[in-house]
């Protein structure tokens, strides 16, 4: 049998989808002040969550 498809990294997950990422691209800053304005508790990948 072959393996699954998704195999956890938190690490590869906050750098491709987390805060720091976000804010170092215009299109990433519109996506984090669209999630503000909608009033999202999480506005992205967060470190805290485990």
């Amino acid at each position: 049998m072959s393996k699954r498809t998704w195999q956890p990294k938190r690490k590869r997950r906050l750098r491709v989808h987390g805060f720091l990422k976000r804010m170092s691209t215009p299109g990433g800053k519109k996506v984090i002040n669209a999630r503000r304005r909608k009033g999202r508790k999480n506005l992205s990948v967060s470190t805290g969550q485990k």
